[in-house]
C-alpha cells in the first residue's frame, strides 16, 4: 500500500522537473487548472493518507499535523493563480507521506516539532477565533455606553 502511496504523492506532487531548475511539480497544479475537478484530486488523496496513518495506529499528533498540511494545502489551493503556484511549492503530498512512512513503525514517536506544529496552528487559528470575540466585546461595550449616555442625557 505504501507504493501505492508513494507513486501517487510523487505524482500529484513532484513528479516533473521545470528545465534548467531545480523545482519540481506534479499534476496538482495543473489539475487546478481545472474549475470544480482540480480542487478535488489533492484533498481526496490527502483524506486517503490519513486514513490509512490511522489504520497504522500513527500517533495522532502526528495525524493531526498531517490534516494542517492538507488544510493548508487546500486553502492555498483556492485562491486563483496564486493557489496554483503555491501548489508547486507546498507539497503537502509529499510531506504527508514522509510523516506516515516516518511514524508508522513500532514505537516510533512523534517529535517535539511535531507538537511544536500542532499546537502553533491551534494556537494561531484559537486567536483568529478570538478576535471576532474581542471586536464583539468591544462593540457592545460602545452600544451600551451610547445607550447609557442617551438615558443620562
Amino acid at each position: 500500500m505504501l507504493k501505492a502511496l508513494r507513486w501517487w504523492a510523487d505524482l500529484l506532487d513532484s513528479r516533473y522537473r521545470i528545465p534548467g531548475t531545480n523545482i519540481r511539480f506534479g499534476i496538482d497544479p495543473l489539475l487546478s487548472l481545472v474549475p470544480g475537478v482540480g480542487d478535488l484530486a489533492s484533498p481526496i488523496f490527502a483524506l486517503v493518507l490519513i486514513t490509512h496513518a490511522l489504520q497504522l495506529h500513527v500517533p495522532r499528533v502526528v495525524v493531526a499535523r498531517m490534516a494542517i498540511n492538507a488544510l493548508v494545502d487546500a486553502i492555498v489551493g483556492t485562491v486563483p493563480i496564486a493557489g496554483t503556484v503555491g501548489d508547486i511549492f507546498w507539497r503537502a503530498n509529499v510531506a504527508n507521506l514522509a510523516l506516515l512512512e516516518q511514524h508508522a513503525r513500532p514505537g516510533e514517536t512523534p517529535s517535539r516539532g511535531d507538537y511544536a506544529v500542532v499546537f502553533t496552528i491551534a494556537g494561531v487559528f484559537g486567536l483568529l477565533l478570538l478576535i471576532p470575540v474581542i471586536v464583539g466585546v468591544w462593540l457592545g461595550a460602545i452600544v451600551i455606553r451610547l445607550i447609557w449616555q442617551g438615558i443620562t442625557a
